[in-house]
């Protein structure tokens, strides 16, 4: 992809190459690589005509879909920078992420205009321009709109191509800045590493606003490939989704960890299953190791991989392939080694600390956003200058490298509580916990309990089909795995642990359940 300048331009090449080849399938659409480059085109005629300008954000509120896509890349090809909005979100949440981007159109579609007519009346000063993407076929299916637009104005690779908001420790979103190049950098790196080639057919899964999608999105144009877009209703449908996996004979899969988790404790996937999948991918969070060995017995002829990396690195900045099936299953996997262009860094007080250490983990490289969306603030502290006088982000997590130079995360720096007099990693716990035999998800949280005790440990639990695993009994195997001390002292058994808009677990949503009526909560 040597000369490609910008994401947009993925597509037009990808165009010229594969005209007629199926670029999107939807649930009920399906567009070519010629009729998305047009889909695309059109878009950008609209917003030009709306007057889009050089960087102006465009918000796209709308469910996942060919259309909604075409107004992403449409956006980017009249010069603006897009920012993606969850549908399903409440009305509050989104007002606030729409009046920090201050967009100069919102794309709608049908579902979601409600949402947007609640926005709206939550926003101060003259609303933005409102486009409904239900106007295709409409105003963006005319002829004379297919061509790409004249006039667009030139932004730099360097320059903004999309807001992602997420989630603030104040409660208010956070706008993290994602440039052309960063996007290509990993991109590039990413259809090398794992082969990608025209006619994979590739799994869409993550929501549109969470940045795994970009991945998803850009790598699958970039290689000609297809892009089976994952209905959002099959998120808690593990029989379904193994089914859409089969059906559409994925070559690859990419997701966060919880969906492999639900799939292997509701068994949904037979010996030998998705005889075309050839490499399976997860990133955002940590996949228990049980699980993953569950997976690797069950499909002997997949290639699997650990990806690790905040947003504001965009998308990923390590990876792991497992060689083979873990031999023991209580040792976390790896996060790895750093991608091409991409730095590792584990420091303590600035300076890298010795082999075998822990230190808190730090990544610089070409990922790096330019930081949060007007806040200098914000990004002073978490972009910060390394040993070596070069730009690093703070990811806020624990990590150590071993002898051969492979990255370990050991969990966040702010999942060390106090408890009872002891200092305690939880993700030490939660590992151990997701070892012990009929438990399908589990999540260890701290709850502030004041004086000596410190942190009350907490621990949330589902059970898989077919067992019976009252917290007694989980707390007796969890004696036989860690220290007296670290033994939570409340228990949750859950019929579905909660997730946030990103399929992570819900951890403040979980403090929320376990502390005392009054309380606040906070932490870990």
């Amino acid at each position: 992809m040597t000369g490609v300048r910008h994401l947009q331009d993925l597509l037009a090449e990808s165009a010229q190459r594969h005209a007629d080849r199926p670029a999107i399938v939807g649930t009920d659409e399906v567009l070519t690589y010629a009729e998305l480059d047009a889909a695309v085109n059109r878009v950008a005629h609209v917003l030009l005509a709306h007057g889009v300008g050089h960087g102006d954000r465009v918000c796209v509120l709308a469910e996942k879909a060919p259309w909604t896509i075409a107004a992403l890349i449409g956006t980017l090809r009249a010069g603006g920078a897009y920012v993606p909005v969850d549908p399903a979100g409440p009305a509050s949440r989104v007002a606030r992420i729409v009046g920090a981007a201050e967009p100069a159109v919102v794309l709608v579609d049908a579902p979601s205009r409600p949402l947007l007519d609640a926005v709206l009346a939550e926003l101060p000063g003259p609303p933005p321009v409102v486009g409904s993407l239900d106007d295709a076929p409409g105003a963006f299916t005319r002829a004379d709109l297919g061509a790409a637009p004249d006039g667009a104005p030139e932004v730099a690779p360097a320059e903004l191509a999309h807001l992602l908001f997420t989630s603030g420790s104040t409660g208010v979103p956070k706008g993290v800045m994602i440039t052309h190049d960063t996007v290509l950098a990993f991109v590039d790196w990413a259809v090398r590493h794992f082969g990608t080639r025209a006619g994979d057919r590739v799994s869409g899964h993550p929501p549109l606003h969470f940045d795994l999608s970009t991945f998803d999105i850009y790598a699958t144009l970039s290689a000609g490939a297809e892009l089976h877009l994952v209905p959002a209703s099959l998120g808690i449908d593990p029989r379904g989704t193994a089914a859409f996996l089969r059906d559409r004979a994925l070559t690859q899969w990419f997701s966060v960890p919880s969906v492999l988790t639900y799939l292997a404790r509701f068994d949904a996937v037979a010996q030998d299953d998705f005889p075309a999948l050839e490499r399976l991918l997860w990133c955002g969070e940590v996949l228990p190791t049980p699980v993953l060995a569950h997976w690797m017995r069950k499909l002997p002829h997949v290639r699997f991989t650990n990806l690790y990396g905040p947003t504001e690195a965009t998308i990923a900045s390590s990876f792991h392939d497992v060689p083979e099936v873990p031999a023991d299953e209580t040792v976390p996997v790896p996060i790895g080694v750093a991608c091409d262009g991409e730095r590792l860094l584990v420091l303590d007080e600035g300076r890298e600390v010795p082999t075998g250490e822990i230190g808190e983990l730090y990544i610089g490289g070409a990922g790096l956003s330019p930081g949060y969306w007007r806040d200098q603030e914000k990004t002073d502290a978490a972009f910060v200058t390394g040993p070596d006088g070069a730009r690093i982000y703070r990811t806020g997590d624990l990590a150590r490298v071993d002898d051969a130079g492979v990255v370990h995360f050991l969990g966040r720096a702010d999942s060390q509580v106090k408890s009872r007099g002891y200092r305690i990693e939880l993700g030490e716990i939660e590992a151990a916990l997701a070892t012990v035999p009929g438990i399908r998800e589990c999540a260890v949280v701290g709850v502030e309990a004041g004086g000596f005790e410190g942190t009350t440990i907490c621990g949330a639990y589902s059970v898989a089909e077919g067992h019976v695993l009252p917290p007694t009994e989980v707390r007796r195997v969890l004696t036989d795995l860690v220290p007296r001390y670290m033994l939570p002292a409340r228990w949750a058994e859950l019929e579905d642990l909660p997730h946030n808009v990103n399929g992570k677990i819900d951890r403040p949503a979980l403090r929320e359940r376990f502390a005392p009526a009054g309380a606040t909560t906070g932490g870990p």
